[in-house]
């Protein structure tokens, strides 16, 4: 019988067409909790480093009605540090953080030193199709649609932009002319 992991990974898999990710393990911090796992896959799809995670939805959040989330980031970039930022942040923030649509994260600092980018929004995964990122039952054999993931697409932005997102929302900015894969852009507002 597949584990609850296993049965992401091949789910995963599938998506990847079989490429073989690296895992980097994000040491947990919370108490009776594992801790997080980021899955890099580069250049997947073509020119950009998309990473995943494991171990957010190991925790919970009353906001989680339909499915607990893990995160997908995908960027035009070589540097690891993209993933690493999305693994500290699932790990440090579960059980804190809905991860809902919209939601802005403030990283505080720049997230890798040649990015100007010090913050996230989330939204659906731009590189997965809707049957892809929403449901995906990872439940024991007998309680099917008991366990639920589904994957939220982490986007990086300046300061400026979260703030916009904060005051104005998120779809006058998603609108807006930008390149979600650009770590160099400038600012889109």
């Amino acid at each position: 019988m597949a584990s609850r992991v296993e049965k992401y990974l091949a789910h995963l898999d599938r998506l990847s067409g079989g490429r073989e990710p690296r895992f980097f393990p994000v040491e947990s911090t919370k108490q009776g909790l594992r801790g997080v796992t980021e899955i890099v896959y580069d250049n997947v799809p073509d020119g950009l480093l998309t990473t995943l995670t494991y171990g957010l939805s190991l925790a919970d959040h009353p906001d989680w009605q339909h499915g607990s989330p893990e995160l997908c980031l995908s960027v035009n970039s070589t540097n690891v540090i993209w993933a690493h930022a999305v693994g500290y942040l699932a790990e440090q923030l579960r059980g804190t953080c809905p991860f809902s649509y919209g939601s802005t994260i403030n990283f505080g600092e720049r997230i890798v030193p040649e990015s100007e980018m010090t913050a996230f929004f989330v939204f659906a995964p731009m590189v997965l199709d809707t049957d892809d990122y929403l449901g995906i039952d990872v439940g024991i054999p007998g309680h099917e649609g008991h366990d639920v993931i589904t994957i939220q697409g982490m986007y990086p932005i300046h300061e400026a932009e979260r703030q916009f997102i904060d005051e104005y929302g998120l779809e006058p900015f998603w609108k807006s002319d930008w390149d979600p894969t650009d770590v160099l852009r400038r600012p889109a507002i």
